[in-house]
């Protein structure tokens, strides 16, 4: 902080609330982001006052400030103000917001003496708490005093605007991220599990795979929509498209129903059963991309259960049913493997020096347990898969039922594995990409598949 023109060592430094929030480049953006932090009174706001844009804005901005944590903060200011309390100074956070709005954004930055809603951050306003000349404000990283009006207005507060360029084709596919799809392939299971290997099974398969990647881009789309400031903060996120400005909001507020209407079309031509399943992905993918990826454990529930339901999916398209073996063991699995992407996070959050994954409920100091889960899960998954290959159905569809015992030993291995890697920071957001691309998983695949084979041909 440079104090060249004045060191107003008894004064205290004034920070506005709007000056220390990055403002949303456009009114798309600050719908986006007010909802990810209530969604009904982003609704709300929208049915109320869509006419008057001025008006809603305003309303989005009140939404957004009532969730500290969805805020986009500037990281000059916010170095300005922890360089100014490490020499022993003291900060103040004002603002025009209710006293109860500026209160939670100082409790959930830690950084401030001081919160006085009520207040704009103008002269008339300061100079009725601290005083003519008892107080500083920060411009561009720099301390200055109340009667520098002069020199402040010579060098002002960069003004945020939307630069996005427009989008390419790749860039367009990236925000798909089509690398997800290949969890969809779990709806051929039930027809893998049951050696129902016919034209129509396989047919309906194929488009449940394809209704079902379709309305999981949509999704996403919606989540990276919804999480537009904390994947700007995050090391490996912000690089993606729409956090990058790669692709507009625009473009990707038009794409995700459009991805969403073909998803469906695909699952009315397989028959209405993959069409409900489809439904019911969609409805608790929403809720997760709305709320439930914030709250602990009920998260990594749901997205175990979102795994489940492709396999389910894959059932109700083919209409092979799946048993209670596949089930159980896919909820075990599954849930392990969202435990190791929570995992995988908080260690991102430890190494960057953060008490709370970004957009999450865990704190760091939940990694071990967290780490335990994905361990004590993968388990039960393995054991669950042991019972599965004494039971009758084994002996009918396995002409050398003793081979499923070597998949248990691998899945073993794998889990073991993977669980070390994240506690080492070696993993990335997303197990099940991480496998497609690591070689020891890719041969555990191998290997998996080799010994299903020989147990149901030898």
């Amino acid at each position: 902080m440079d104090e060249g023109r004045r060191n107003p060592s008894d004064a205290i430094v004034v920070v506005g609330l709007d000056e220390l929030v990055s403002p949303p480049a456009s009114l798309l953006e600050a719908f986006w982001t007010a909802a990810s932090a209530n969604w009904l009174a982003t609704l709300s706001a929208l049915a109320r006052h869509a006419p008057d844009r001025a008006r809603l804005q305003n309303r989005l901005k009140e939404t957004l400030y009532r969730v500290p944590a969805r805020l986009h903060y500037r990281e000059d200011v916010l170095g300005a103000v922890q360089s100014w309390r490490e020499a022993g100074g003291r900060v103040a956070l004002v603002g025009g917001q209710d006293q109860a709005t500026v209160d939670a954004v100082a409790a959930h930055l830690a950084l401030f003496d001081e919160a006085h809603g009520g207040v704009a951050a103008a002269t008339g306003g300061l100079e009725g708490l601290y005083g003519q000349g008892g107080y500083a404000t920060i411009a561009n990283d720099t301390l200055i005093a109340p009667d520098w009006a002069a020199a402040a207005a010579r060098d002002p507060m960069p003004e945020v605007t939307a630069t996005a360029p427009e989008a390419s084709f790749k860039a367009m596919i990236r925000l798909m991220r089509p690398h997800q799809w290949l969890k969809n392939a779990l709806v051929f299971v039930p027809m893998l599990a049951a050696h129902a290997f016919t034209p129509a099974a396989l047919w309906h398969s194929v488009l449940a795979f394809v209704a079902f990647s379709l309305i999981a881009s949509s999704t996403y789309i919606l989540n990276d929509l919804l999480d537009l400031n904390a994947d700007r903060a995050h090391p490996r996120k912000r690089n993606r498209p729409l956090a990058s400005g790669a692709v507009s909001l625009s473009q990707g507020t038009l794409l995700m129903p459009l991805l969403a209407l073909a998803g469906i079309g695909a699952a009315l031509v397989s028959g209405p059963a993959l069409l409900a399943m489809l439904l019911l992905y969609t409805l608790l993918t929403s809720a997760y991309s709305f709320r439930l990826k914030r709250l602990v454990v009920i998260d990594v529930c749901t997205l175990a259960v979102l795994y489940t339901l492709r396999i389910l999916a894959g059932s109700a398209a083919t209409g092979i049913p799946s048993s209670m073996w596949l089930l159980a063991f896919s909820t075990f699995f599954f849930f392990s493997l969202a435990a190791v992407k929570r995992q995988a996070e908080l260690v991102d959050g430890i190494s960057a020096g953060r008490v709370k994954a970004h957009g999450r409920g865990y704190h760091v100091d939940d990694l071990a347990i967290v780490g335990n889960i994905a361990v004590s899960a993968g388990m039960v998954s393995v054991l669950v898969l042991a019972l599965y290959a004494n039971s009758d159905p084994v002996q009918a569809l396995y002409r050398t039922p003793e081979t499923l015992w070597g998949i248990c030993l691998v899945l073993l291995f794998w889990n073991s594995r993977i669980t070390i890697l994240t506690q080492r920071g070696e993993m990335h957001d997303d197990p099940l990409v991480f496998a497609a691309r690591d070689k020891v998983s890719l041969a555990c695949g191998a290997i998996v598949g080799a010994l299903a084979l020989a147990g149901a041909l030898m």
